[in-house]
C-alpha cells in the first residue's frame, strides 16, 4: 500500500512541469488530488488527463481570498487535506538596473507572498490532519546567478519561510519540508533558454555541477518521495545538499571568481536581449500577469 493512497494532496501551479507531473504521480500511487494554476485551459488538460482523482482549480497564489476559496472547494469535495505543496514560481531576466520592476515584483509576488498565501489558507485543515507542507524553493537559494536577481531572492526567502514555519507548526503536528533543485527541465528553464541565448550560455559556464540539467522526471521521484517520507528537506540531484551545507563558501569571494569571469560579457547581452524582447519575463507569464484568465500557450 502506497503511504499516498487515499492522501488529499494540494498543489499550486499545477497545470504542466513539476507541480502536473507530481500530481499525476500521487494521484498514481491513490492519492486525491487538487491542483491550482491560473492558466485554465491547461489546467484542465492536466486534470483530465489524471481522472477523476483530480480536482482543478483556477486560482492566483497572489490572492489571498483566492487560495482561500481553493482550500475550501478541497475540503467541501474531499473533506480534509494532508499534504499541500507550494510549488507555484516564475522567474524575471535582467540585470537588477534593467529588469522591468513590475516583473520584479510579479516574482516576488508569486515566489514569496504565494507561498504565504497557500499556508495561510491551508494550514488549519493541515492541523486538523496532522499533515505536511512542502515550499519549493530551489538551488537558487543557495548560488546566486547574475541576472536572476528576483528569483535567487524569492527562493531565498521562500527557504527561510519554510524554516520559520516549520518551528511554528510543529508542535501541532504538522510537518513542514522544503525542497531545492537545481535547473530543472521544465517550462520556466526552456522558457528562458528559448528567450534568451545569454541564458544558455550562462548554464554552459556556471562551474560543474552547477551547469547541470536535471530532467521532470527525476525531480518528480524526488518529490514523491520525499511527501511520502514527510521529509524536512528533499534536494535534486542529491548533490544539492552539498552546496546548500557550503553556500558560504559557494558565495565567498573565491567562490565567486568563476562566475565573475563571464559576468562583464554575459550580463550586458542579457539585458539587450530583453531590450529586444520588450519584457522580462516569459511570455506565457506576461499574459498571465495581463490578464488572470488568459489562455497562454503551453509548449511544454
Amino acid at each position: 500500500m502506497s503511504r499516498s493512497e487515499d492522501q488529499v494532496v494540494l498543489i499550486t501551479g499545477g497545470a504542466r512541469g513539476i507541480g502536473a507531473e507530481v500530481a499525476k504521480s500521487l494521484a498514481a500511487r491513490g492519492a486525491k488530488v487538487v491542483i491550482t494554476d491560473l492558466d485554465e485551459t491547461a489546467l484542465a488538460e492536466t486534470a483530465a488527463t489524471i481522472g477523476d482523482n483530480a480536482l482543478a482549480v483556477v486560482a492566483d497564489v497572489c490572492d489571498l481570498a483566492a487560495m482561500q476559496a481553493a482550500a475550501d472547494t478541497t475540503l467541501e469535495r474531499f473533506g480534509r487535506i494532508d499534504v499541500v505543496v507550494a510549488n507555484a514560481g516564475i522567474a524575471s531576466y535582467g540585470s537588477v538596473m534593467a529588469v522591468d520592476p513590475a516583473a520584479f515584483k510579479r516574482v516576488l509576488d508569486i515566489n514569496v507572498l504565494g507561498v504565504f498565501h497557500t499556508a495561510r489558507a491551508t494550514v488549519p485543515a493541515l492541523v486538523d490532519s496532522q499533515g505536511y507542507l512542502l515550499v519549493v524553493s530551489s538551488l537558487a537559494a543557495f548560488a546566486a546567478a547574475p541576472g536572476l536577481a528576483a528569483y535567487n531572492a524569492s527562493k531565498a526567502g521562500a527557504e527561510h519561510f519554510a524554516n520559520a514555519l516549520r518551528l511554528e507548526l510543529a508542535h501541532q503536528g504538522v510537518d513542514v519540508g522544503c525542497a531545492h533543485m537545481s535547473w530543472i527541465d521544465t517550462p520556466l528553464v526552456r522558457d528562458a533558454k528559448k528567450d534568451l541565448s545569454s541564458f544558455q550560455d550562462m548554464i554552459k559556464k556556471m562551474p560543474y555541477p552547477l551547469s547541470r540539467t536535471t530532467s521532470v522526471d527525476a525531480c518528480v521521484k524526488a518529490f514523491v518521495k520525499g511527501i511520502e517520507k514527510r521529509r524536512r528537506h528533499v534536494y535534486c540531484p542529491g548533490w544539492v545538499r552539498g552546496v546548500g551545507l557550503n553556500r558560504n563558501v559557494v558565495n565567498s569571494a573565491a567562490g565567486s571568481k568563476p562566475v565573475l569571469k563571464f559576468v562583464p560579457d554575459l550580463l550586458p547581452r542579457m539585458d539587450a536581449e530583453v531590450a529586444a524582447l520588450g519584457r522580462s519575463t516569459s511570455a506565457r507569464n506576461l499574459a498571465n500577469a495581463e490578464n488572470p484568465a488568459a489562455v497562454t500557450d503551453p509548449k511544454d
